[in-house]
């Protein structure tokens, strides 16, 4: 019997050791419903048959090529539809795509590859530059995609890959090659973000990219008439996971865009009748930022669902485009728990009325020793309604796929995610790394990332949080809030890089003003960092990292601007060495220098 139900998807049954993969599944789609749309690009239109053909040549190109059933093939693409239909594609001869973050390059590029110990590289022509700066003998053997304007150049003797497809045979692959091969195998590997070091290489199974688009698709009602909108890269699990589910599960297209355009957001949703977008939380706020239209509320969106949607942003959003159905959520790349907000309550990521009934636990967090507090008997202790903690959820074994952890390509990385012999001998639970809080009805609320939250003044200050209250600031395009280190003082003092159109644009009295009527005095930032560039990822996260590594050094920040707060003024005033010392505050300590070793 067909596993799809058509116009609304609904699977059922799936488990680990089911012998069927995400290639089965467009393969029914262009038997069912090949001439419906798949993917629109810019002004074209491909629908599942074509989709099915296109990844048909790319399979037995690749096979022509030398590669095999179990092989790994990197994958350095811009957002287009051969991005999709590649993995797509290698997918139905048993070959698993390592997709590689677009922005990549040098040192993070070759970490990247390094995880994963590809056969070959398929890279976007666009991307040359990229891959060239590396040494020849630092890259597996490489297959490049056409140039989208002009002649491409050769890259280290990269093979022309489309002219290879070109050649191949449309015709669905023996499916004896995939024999054997089950829900519970890899599918992908992706990356997880890397805002706070190098990103790791998660194993994605066919099981949970099938589970996401069903989950999804549920969640928002899709049905025949619905089209979904892609403005996120498409090696990102938003995008590139929960949007091409959707669209294979419940055979609608999405629109698909480079990248994401504050201008062209709403011009896209008009034209093509979006009704639904994969969100990121940044996303939301950037569209906030553009001036008013009278316009705002003439669209076709009605819903969309996604993570990272504060409290502030979620609430202008909805009063402002008129999108009431909004389905924040808690979840990650290497995740095996999500939790999921479906009535509406801001700034809630979810609700778990009944928590001893579901595999989610939170366990109560000491900030001071940065690890999670124990009963008298050494047993972990929960948290209580209102105090936070860190998220875990239990891996479960067997065959199903709910609870189980899929782990990294790296065997320590995927160990230290796990917690054993926690409640009782041989359980095993995830940490998430995410701190969290729940109310007395079971609404989750997201703190922070364990390492974010840092102490100052004998306090516990959520960098989260803190940017909670500053983006309600006019001003402002970003809010960005970290910690660092002070010489000679306990803890982690507050700092944020505000990001304006002009660093002239910053007024200091007033951001103190607000500020100090609005937080605990500990939570108030002790420095302020005003930039016009943004410390962001390409799947809109902000970076932190670099930040706290520069910290309040002047020799580290351009043409950036630092101030620091005094109290006596009430204000921010322009941060200099005299400055420093009439405040009493130590010179910037570099994390990498030697003990005396001081910037000035």
């Amino acid at each position: 019997m067909n596993r799809l139900m058509r116009g609304y998807g609904r699977v059922a049954g799936f488990r680990r050791d089911t012998p069927y993969t995400v290639a089965d599944r467009l393969e029914e789609r262009a038997r069912e419903d090949g001439a419906r749309p798949f993917i629109i690009f810019e002004g074209r239109t491909l629908t599942f048959a074509e989709a099915n053909e296109r990844a048909n040549r790319i399979a037995h190109a690749a096979l022509a090529h030398g590669l095999k059933r179990g092989d790994v093939v990197a994958l350095l693409m811009n957002n287009r539809p051969d991005f999709v239909l590649v993995w797509l594609g290698l997918a139905k001869v048993g070959i698993v795509t390592g997709l590689l973050n677009t922005s990549a390059t040098g040192p993070v590029l070759s970490h990247a590859l390094g995880q994963i110990a590809p056969a070959a590289m398929i890279f976007d022509d666009a991307l040359r530059d990229s891959v060239a700066e590396l040494p020849r003998d630092a890259l597996p053997p490489l297959l490049f995609c056409e140039a989208e304007s002009g002649t491409p150049t050769a890259v280290h003797g990269a093979i022309d890959f489309n002219a290879a497809c070109a050649r191949a045979s449309g015709a669905n692959p023996d499916p004896a090659g995939r024999e054997g091969i089950v829900m519970g195998d890899p599918l992908y590997l992706i990356f997880t973000s890397g805002t706070t070091g190098l990103p790791k290489a998660a194993l994605m199974s066919h099981l949970r990219f099938v589970g996401a688009g069903e989950t999804q698709g549920g969640l928002l009602r899709i049905g025949p008439g619905d089209v979904h909108y892609c403005v996120l890269p498409l090696y990102h699990g938003a995008g590139g996971m929960v949007v091409v589910s959707v669209a294979l599960a419940f055979g609608i297209p999405f629109v698909l865009r480079r990248r994401f355009s504050v201008s062209a957001f709403w011009s896209d949703v008009r034209e093509h009748g979006i009704t639904t977008v994969q969100y990121i939380g940044e996303v939301c706020r950037y569209l906030l930022n553009a001036a008013p239209s009278p316009d705002d509320r003439n669209h076709t969106l009605r819903r969309m669902s996604g993570a990272g949607l504060k409290a502030d942003v979620w609430r202008r959003f909805s009063e402002r485009f008129g999108v009431s159905e909004i389905y924040e959520g808690l979840g990650g790349t290497e995740c095996n728990y999500n939790v999921l907000n479906v009535d509406g309550k801001i700034g809630s990521v979810g609700r778990i009325p009944y928590p001893e009934q579901s595999t989610i636990r939170v366990l109560a967090y000491d900030f001071d020793n940065q690890g999670h507090f124990a009963t008298p008997s050494g047993a972990p202790r929960l948290a209580v309604s209102g105090e936070v903690g860190e998220l875990i959820a239990q891996v479960l074994p067997g065959p199903e796929g709910a609870g189980f952890f899929e782990g990294y390509t790296d065997p320590k990385a995927s160990e230290a995610k796990l917690l054993r012999d926690l409640f009782e001998p041989g359980d095993t639970w995830f940490r998430s790394g995410d701190l969290v809080r729940f109310d007395d009805d079971g609404y989750f609320y997201f703190v922070d990332r364990v390492g974010d939250t840092f102490r100052w003044k004998s306090e516990n200050v959520s960098t989260e949080e803190v940017a909670l209250v500053l983006g309600g600031f006019a001003g402002p395009e970003l809010v960005n809030v970290y910690g660092v280190e002070i010489p000679g003082a306990e803890g982690r003092a507050g700092m944020v890089t505000l990001t304006y159109a002009q660093v002239a644009d910053f007024d200091p009295a007033a951001f103190h003003a607000y500020a100090r009527t609005r937080l605990p005095h500990y939570a108030v930032p002790v420095f302020v960092r005003v930039t016009t560039a943004s410390e962001i990822t390409t799947t809109f996260k902000l970076r932190k990292i670099d930040l706290q590594r520069e910290g309040y050094d002047p020799a580290a920040v351009g043409n950036d601007a630092l101030f620091v707060l005094d109290q006596e003024q009430e204000t921010y005033v322009p941060l200099t060495d005299a400055a420093l010392r009439r405040l009493g505050i130590a010179p910037f300590l570099r994390p990498d220098a030697g003990d005396n070793t001081r910037v000035r």
